[in-house]
């Protein structure tokens, strides 16, 4: 099986050095990640200047972008062959609830689900790489274990399995303390604290993005709730942002407007 890494803390970050040394035990392994940190970068794609790729003395490509450019550039003729999986981390720190509209670890991962490879984002839930060994053998677990329904895919199986996109969230913890795996769904986050400004040697006010709020829904089945009980969280997520629920309403709403509109003269 062919497995292409990438993240959104660079290619030198321990995360992706310590997944990439798991889960060459078990797969073809390639790297091709962002040069410099990029968390926060979500889906974005560079559009308007060049990008580079060059070689890292341990065989990590490295690129001058983002972290879907990685793998779009990867998937659309650097590596010359369509890998089995992409997988995206570890990352710096948690990945919950609204963090994965915003993240970049997450973003990558989705930019493989979008060409239709099945696809992990994986994070620890603190920052500071403790027990990083220990998470990316979880990681490597987990792969393993997905193996045969991936080999499936790769072979065309009937019926068709889909891809699929999974959020996995792992506890700072050695491996005897992580009580397990749970499937959860997104838990939410209050309102991100407020901006920072200070000034700069210049006089110029400069601002700086404030820290995420705490959890505001970190209830039993959230992702939240399951890595504060020791678990491993896997989220499966997908990219529809419709609100199917609402489509009649809206609909209905609208229709009613455009009718009430073409009753209002014209000018009044």
């Amino acid at each position: 099986m062919k497995i292409l890494i990438c993240n959104d803390d660079g290619y030198q970050a321990t995360g992706i050095v310590a997944l990439y040394e798991a889960l060459k035990e078990i797969a073809d392994v390639e790297v091709v990640a962002p040069e410099q940190n990029n968390s926060a970068k979500s889906n974005a794609l560079t559009l308007h200047s060049p990008m580079y790729v060059q070689t890292a003395a341990n065989g990590f490509r490295y690129i001058n972008g983002t972290p879907a450019d990685c793998v779009h550039i990867a998937l659309t003729g650097l590596l010359g062959y369509r890998p089995d999986l992409v997988v995206s981390g570890i990352n710096n720190g948690a990945n919950m609830g609204d963090d994965t509209i915003y993240s970049g670890t997450v973003g990558a991962a989705m930019e493989g689900y979008l060409f239709g490879i099945p696809a992990i984002a994986f994070s620890q839930t603190e920052k500071g790489w403790a027990y990083i060994d220990a998470a990316a053998a979880r990681a490597r677990d987990m792969v393993a274990q997905l193996l045969p329904s991936l080999e499936q895919m790769a072979e065309g199986a009937t019926p068709k399995v889909a891809p699929w996109l999974l959020n996995v969230n792992i506890p700072n913890l050695p491996d005897e303390l992580i009580q397990g795996c749970k499937i959860a769904r997104l838990g939410r986050r209050h309102a991100a604290e407020r901006v920072i400004m200070q000034t700069s040697p210049r006089g110029e006010t400069m601002y700086w993005i404030g820290g995420a709020g705490p959890a505001k829904d970190e209830g039993e089945g959230t992702d939240f709730h399951a890595t504060q009980q020791r678990f491993v969280s896997i989220t499966p997520l997908q990219v529809d942002l419709t609100d199917h629920e609402r489509l009649p309403y809206w609909a209905q709403t609208w229709a009613q407007s455009a009718a009430a509109a073409a009753l209002t003269p014209a000018g009044s």
